[in-house]
């Protein structure tokens, strides 16, 4: 896995794709669930606020999310979260 400097240098999306690529092949539960608790209030920061509420009150929308989370606004609010679990595992 590449050192910190070399995540930084990603975009927010590669960053979530080989955040959940690595938790996913590594079963890696506990990352998963604190990447899907944490998009509600990643929506909301990235003013997405009706959309948070939504995904407070809903899991499937969560679900939605959590394959979406690498994109746009949102990536970049979850991008720490990612940055710091890559480096974690490098």
């Amino acid at each position: 896995m590449a050192g910190n400097e070399d995540l930084e240098k990603l975009s927010s999306k590669e960053l979530h794709d080989r955040a959940v690529k690595f938790a996913v092949r590594h079963g890696d539960v506990r990352f998963l669930w604190r990447l899907l608790t944490s998009i509600p209030a990643a929506e909301a920061a990235a003013g997405n606020v009706g959309e948070s509420e939504a995904d407070i009150k809903w899991v499937l929308p969560m679900l939605d999310d959590y394959v979406h989370a690498g994109d746009g606004a949102v990536a970049e609010v979850l991008r720490p979260i990612y940055l710091e679990y890559l480096t974690e595992h490098s």
